[in-house]
């Protein structure tokens, strides 16, 4: 299936074409009282894909038809975009009726490196890209006194690419969380059968940085473990030659979110939400390696919950002389102590990490920042921040 660029000038802001192959509708785009829908079909679903935005008459639109993303474009600003799946019905010689005349040609994606800081705002504490982008899941890391924040993109408030998330991982960092800078995109979908780009982790190695992280798969088969990687910290490249999955001990379509860690005698752990399938149970499996490329599941999780409840988002932190495993249920972050790296973790009497949805941290200039999101309409909406010291016990005190 061929790139493809459609493209008109609007004329009418009442305005409507449709595109059959063999009775079945393959595109339509409609424009209502200044709003434009477009309308993909592909074998993947039934439903369509719809792009939407406003639009006045004069204002150019071109319509970008890639097997892994599409998007509407007017006067060559990306207003809207989705992540399709399977093939896509339209295309060359369907026949078009309506009352808007396209100019359709084959499209041919440029691939042109960003700058290392595409663009610069103040204060990150309520912040979202756009009004159409918003805020998922946040992953932070501080590398050479700088603090990074990783963030899945989203779009619709989880529903692009049929309700499967089709996240995709962006950068911003700060010196001195006033200043911000806008860093290219860490982990973008570049392949049709990708669902989503879930959390994961940022780890330093020698000279290069990796970036850890599962795809759920398209079709809710077992999820992939993956890593990109790079060498300045702003330019990742997926490795495409390192692709895991976990044993069937575990329940594969549900593996996601690797935290990986560095211990104290130079060997790395890797910690992912799932669940132990025999006992029906959420856990963190529990991995390990000596050189990040190969990896050895442990007998047992790092964590075990009572019930069948997932914990979500793995973090792990040093902090004050004590170890805290992190991890969210149902969205409210728990933290749980010990004063050894790897067991003894207790929940203490109030374990809520008190900064909204799915937080992270990282220790900057001496404290522990958490970054998470606060949701808008659903999942995912602006970034927010919080604070913490530790006591003598090791319970967090929150700023």
């Amino acid at each position: 299936m061929k790139n493809m660029l459609i493209e008109f000038v609007v004329t009418d802001v009442n305005s409507r074409a449709v595109a059959y192959k063999e009775e079945k509708e393959t595109l339509s785009v409609v424009i209502t009282d200044g709003k434009i829908e477009v309308s993909v079909y592909y074998d993947f679903k039934e439903v369509s894909l719809t792009l939407v935005s406003e639009v006045l008459t004069n204002d150019k639109v071109g319509i970008v038809l890639l097997p892994h993303r599409i998007e509407l474009r007017v006067n060559n600003e990306v207003r809207d975009e989705d992540w399709p799946a399977g093939n896509r019905l339209f295309n060359f010689g369907d026949g078009i009726e309506g009352d808007i005349k396209f100019n359709i040609s084959e499209y041919v994606e440029e691939e042109t490196e960003q700058p290392s800081v595409i663009y610069t705002f103040k204060n990150a504490q309520g912040w979202q890209p756009s009004k159409d982008v918003n805020v998922g899941d946040c992953m932070p890391y501080v590398n050479d006194g700088r603090y990074h924040v990783l963030y899945l993109k989203d779009r619709r408030h989880h529903c692009s690419k049929w309700v499967l998330g089709a996240h995709q991982w962006e950068h911003i960092s700060t010196s001195d969380f006033i200043e911000w800078q806008v860093h290219p995109m860490a982990v973008p979908i570049t392949e049709w059968y990708e669902g989503s780009i879930c959390t994961g982790s940022w780890i330093k190695h020698g000279d290069t940085q990796y970036l850890y992280y599962t795809v759920r798969m398209y079709d809710r088969s077992p999820a992939h473990i993956c890593r990109s990687i790079s060498k300045d910290g702003y330019h990742f490249k997926k490795d495409k030659d390192f692709c895991f999955k976990l044993s069937d001990k575990y329940l594969g379509r549900s593996v996601r979110d690797p935290k990986v860690i560095l211990d104290d005698s130079g060997l790395y752990h890797m910690f992912l939400t799932t669940t132990l399938v025999e006992a029906g149970r959420g856990c963190l499996a529990h991995l390990v390696s000596s050189d990040l490329n190969e990896w050895t599941e442990l007998d047992t999780p790092i964590y075990i919950s009572d019930d069948a409840t997932e914990p979500e988002c793995p973090d792990y932190i040093k902090y004050g002389g004590y170890y805290y495993l992190i991890f969210s249920l149902k969205t409210k972050a728990h933290y749980m102590i010990s004063k050894s790296a790897f067991d003894g973790f207790k929940l203490p009497e109030n374990p809520i990490i008190p900064c909204s949805s799915v937080p992270k941290g990282a220790v900057w200039n001496g404290k522990i920042v958490f970054t998470g999101f606060i949701p808008t309409q659903g999942y995912a909406g602006v970034m927010t921040f919080k604070t913490a010291t530790n006591d003598k016990d090791g319970i967090l005190i929150f700023e």
